[in-house]
């Protein structure tokens, strides 16, 4: 299978629309360990691709391989393993408020029967260690900031030990600091897990600290796929003045 599709993630020639075309011919791949940060305007098929990925949505031509094997026609059955190896943290973080910090990430070890109690426990603190949280295993995610919450969800999505994390906008809408943090947060899963992930940004700060390679989309088309470096050298007008700013909010 990994001869197959030697790329751990890999879009060919992937066309989608919905009112109007929002991918269209989509080439790129993410290598095993790497990250691939995906940028460009608002509305330009950013989160439409991680979609694609986690099986949320289908192309409407063209093939989208997910951990060395070719998803696009799995049913969900299958997607639901896939989902075991690739998960995502979403812009709002998704955390139970019913539920503390802790007890939110000891969520996603429910399932696993190989851990008792006390492994559970010593799990979810290492976790919590690891995103700079250990004191708030007992708050609650509504006395927590956005950044905070983007942490926990990143702890929990981490519990269930995958091989890939997607990233959708992780500094928007968080201070400089914490968007600092987050950004040294994922470098060091990157270089102590060997995680795979891919990062919907705006971010050119963040882009330019985790990403090994870019993806820029422009009404549909990838312009660019290629090192960070490249980004500075391109002659392509869109993104030059893309590059002239050093942050794009949404």
């Amino acid at each position: 299978m990994d001869n197959l599709y030697p790329h751990y993630i890999e879009f060919r020639h992937v066309y989608k629309t919905f009112d109007k075309p929002v991918l269209v011919d989509s080439n790129f791949y993410i290598n095993a360990g790497q990250t691939v940060a995906i940028i460009g305007r608002s509305g330009v098929g950013k989160s439409v691709s991680l979609g694609h990925i986690m099986g949320f949505l289908k192309p409407d031509s063209g093939r989208v391989i997910v951990a060395h094997e070719d998803v696009t026609d799995f049913p969900e059955a299958e997607w639901r393993r896939i989902r075991k190896k690739v998960t995502m943290v979403f812009q709002s973080g998704a955390l139970f408020d019913s539920l503390t910090v802790g007890e939110n990430i000891e969520f996603s070890l429910e399932l696993r029967d190989d851990y008792d109690e006390q492994n559970k426990e010593d799990v979810v603190q290492g976790l919590l260690d690891l995103v700079d949280l250990s004191d708030y295993r007992d708050v609650f995610p509504t006395d927590l900031s956005t950044g905070h919450k983007r942490a926990v969800a990143i702890a929990r999505a981490l519990a269930a030990q995958p091989e890939c994390i997607l990233y959708d906008e992780p500094t928007t809408m968080v201070d400089p600091i914490m968007s600092d943090h987050m950004g040294n947060l994922m470098l060091r899963l990157k270089n102590q897990l060997r995680l795979t992930s891919a990062v919907v940004t705006h971010d050119l700060e963040l882009m330019r600290k985790v990403a090994d390679s870019v993806v820029f989309l422009h009404k549909g088309d990838i312009i660019y796929f290629g090192p960070v470096s490249g980004l500075d050298h391109s002659d392509h007008p869109h993104i030059q003045e893309f590059m002239a700013m050093d942050r794009v909010e949404l």
